[in-house]
């Protein structure tokens, strides 16, 4: 039965399954009806068709994820306690990981990932950035405040919920000061010995790319006395390692001249030789194909790429691009040079992935070994009930 005087979510029969195996999502073809009037983000109880309570998650009427679960045990109120004790395991759990890797930047909570469900937080420095991205964060953006107030009381909070899938859970995007000083222009985060400047109010998702860590070390190791290109360089971090390990030039690119400014400070605030890099803001994919056709090479390719899908429609053209950008990379490697290729698309299945890469390599006429296989940093963890939170897949590639 009912076990609160929450409104109530009664699923279809047989639609209990996935949260019996404790996935933390119910589309909307999975509700048979909805008892009550939950407001947008209200936590709801969910019953299966029998009316046996299964859970409590957040209200998002205007999304096909119509219910987010907070709990699957009874009489839990979503409460500051309630963040407190989510937020402090997350902690918990990165605590090895910050000392041995000395991190005064990386990624505190990652959403269903940690058990909070549309909740990002990135740890930098002193500022606790923040990205609330469902209904059900944002109806109880003042407990996690709060939460997040008790437990780091000396540190800043800044919110950059200021992306566009929001709308998806029908809320507007949101940004700005929530507690303490604003951001100076760039904070100073630290990363195995190495020093990075973050645009915090102004940078992509909350400023950079925590997930990418661990990649960035294992690139470096390619690298030495070696010409490297760096594509989607954006603030030009996989270059400092690669540096440090000796490179002999580097090429960073990107569209953004504003990210490619942050780079050469980057390189700077490292005290790496500046004569040994270069930065190009361009297009990626016209650059590379001028590159060709000039008879350039490298003999290590990083491709990092933005995200090509969003959704499902999507992913056919995203197979293309990811074909076509590494097929051309390909044509650039030296004989028994290194490709470092990403996708942090979620709907690019790792094997997926694999197929557009040796399909790539037919293209280009060449032969590519996998050596390795590459994901996201372990402060983006993936819990075991929801699959979906492995999205970072990279590939490292020798190329004959």
């Amino acid at each position: 039965m009912q076990q609160s005087n929450n409104a109530s979510i009664i699923l279809k029969p047989g639609r209990e399954k996935a949260l019996n195996r404790r996935h933390p999502w119910i589309f909307s073809m999975a509700i048979k009806s909805v008892k009550g009037k939950p407001e947008l983000g209200e936590t709801v109880d969910i019953l299966d068709a029998q009316g046996k309570w299964l859970a409590a998650g957040a209200y998002s009427p205007e999304s096909q994820i119509r219910v987010r679960i907070w709990s699957f045990e009874p009489n839990v109120a979503i409460d500051v306690e309630f963040f407190k004790q989510r937020i402090s395991a997350a902690a918990q759990a990165r605590t090895a990981l910050i000392k041995d890797q000395q991190l005064t930047g990386f990624r505190l909570v990652a959403a269903e990932s940690d058990y909070l469900p549309g909740i990002t937080i990135d740890h930098y420095d002193h500022t606790l950035v923040c990205q609330l991205l469902s209904a059900g964060a944002e109806y109880n953006r003042h407990h996690i405040i709060a939460a997040l107030d008790a437990l780091y009381p000396e540190h800043n909070i800044y919110d950059r919920s200021d992306v566009d899938v929001r709308k998806k859970e029908g809320l507007e995007p949101t940004k700005g000061l929530v507690k303490g000083d604003e951001p100076a222009a760039l904070t100073l985060v630290k990363e195995n010995g190495v020093d990075i400047l973050v645009d915090i109010t102004g940078g992509h998702k909350t400023g950079f790319y925590f997930d990418q860590r661990d990649n960035r070390r294992i690139a470096g190791s390619f690298c030495k006395d070696k010409t490297v290109l760096n594509c989607f360089s954006y603030t030009g971090t996989f270059g400092i390692y690669a540096m440090k390990e000796g490179a002999k030039h580097f090429t960073n690119v990107d569209l953004s001249q504003s990210a490619l400014d942050i780079a050469k400070q980057n390189i700077e605030i490292n005290q790496l030789d500046m004569s040994k890099v270069d930065f190009v803001q361009a297009d990626v994919f016209k650059l590379l194909r001028r590159y060709r056709d000039e008879g350039k090479t490298f003999d290590v390719i990083i491709l990092d790429p933005p995200k090509f899908a969003d959704n499902k429609s999507q992913l056919n053209g995203a197979c293309r691009g990811y074909k076509d950008i590494n097929m051309v990379a390909m044509q650039l490697l030296n004989p028994g040079g290194t490709l470092l290729t990403y996708s942090c698309s979620g709907l690019m299945a790792s094997d997926l992935f694999q197929k557009i890469v040796a399909d790539a390599a037919l293209d280009a006429k060449r032969d590519a070994q996998i050596i390795a296989r590459l994901s996201q940093a372990s402060d983006h963890p993936i819990a075991s009930t929801f699959p979906e939170g492995f999205y970072l897949k990279g590939l490292a590639v020798t190329v004959r």
